[in-house]
């Protein structure tokens, strides 16, 4: 039996778990049932719990069903723990490239990034009002420059089957604000998040850098700064619940078509859908 060694005072002395009797590959099993968060913490129990929790048991029900289709070949890793990580740390091109798919470290819920190349955008393939570019920052192949436009309208469609079940998400726009910029200060901006099909749950939210509050406006959501360089807004969130259908799809929207003053100068990188902070 592993025993662990604790200090108390100025003694050191050595603390047994009755679990250590048991086969690790029973431990294992009992700690896939737990989160990846769970597992870490557990690993601290005793050297035999640390080696149960490393077990490829306890990290392949941890991965994605169809985790074997997103690794190349010619990536080869020593563990599933390992490969979970690479998951996390790297999201994965799927659908040619359209989207992005990767993992909350802590939970293992699948996260997913629908490029600008895969989302709906009124005049998109119109090049005297939207450019397709390449920027260095982008895991995207293209993402979308906004030249001029005064109706503006972009959707972005996501099936739930995709996502985690029994889970929270929410949707938050992606972009950069180009030298030349205008026509968004102090516009409201409506965002919609639902199924397709029913009513979805609408907020306004603002794009412009002018803070100024005046009727309508103090209730705008803002953009905040991202770890990337990018700046986000949360449109709205979701839930998935237990059971997933091939039919359900989430449709996000973001739109100015009232107004109708010619704006110009945001470069979209796409629509990130990720676990809300909220459970």
């Amino acid at each position: 039996m592993n025993n662990s060694r604790i200090k108390i005072g100025r003694s050191i002395v050595s603390v047994s778990s009755p679990f250590d009797s048991l086969p690790e590959d029973c431990i294992s099993n009992v700690i896939s049932f737990t989160n990846p968060r769970g597992a870490c913490v557990v690993a601290s129990v005793s050297k035999t719990f640390n080696s149960a929790a490393k077990s490829d048991i306890v990290w392949e029900k941890f991965l994605p069903p169809e985790y074997p289709s997103l690794i190349p070949p010619s990536r080869v890793f020593s563990s599933k723990k390992e490969l979970y990580l690479a998951l996390c740390d790297d999201p994965v091109l799927i659908e040619n490239g359209k989207k992005s798919l990767w993992l909350e470290k802590a939970t293992g819920k699948k996260c997913v990034m629908l490029s600008a190349m895969s989302l709906s955008i009124t005049w998109g393939d119109t090049l005297q009002y939207w450019q397709w570019i390449t920027v260095p920052e982008t895991r995207f192949e293209k993402v979308a420059e906004l030249m001029d436009v005064c109706w503006f309208e972009i959707r972005g469609r996501i099936y739930i089957r995709g996502l985690s079940p029994r889970t929270r998400y929410s949707a938050y726009i992606v972009f950069k604000r180009a030298n030349q910029c205008y026509g968004f200060e102090n516009v409201a901006i409506e965002a919609g998040v639902g199924v397709v099909g029913e009513e979805a749950t609408k907020r306004l939210i603002g794009f412009g850098k002018n803070r100024r509050r005046g009727r309508g406006r103090r209730n705008l959501v803002k953009p905040e700064e991202r770890e990337d360089g990018w700046m986000e807004i949360e449109l709205g969130d979701f839930v998935v619940e237990g059971e997933l259908t091939n039919s359900d799809e989430i449709e996000m929207s973001v739109l100015e078509t009232k107004q109708l003053h010619w704006k110009r100068g945001l470069i979209i990188h796409g629509i990130e859908i990720r676990p809300s902070k909220i459970q």
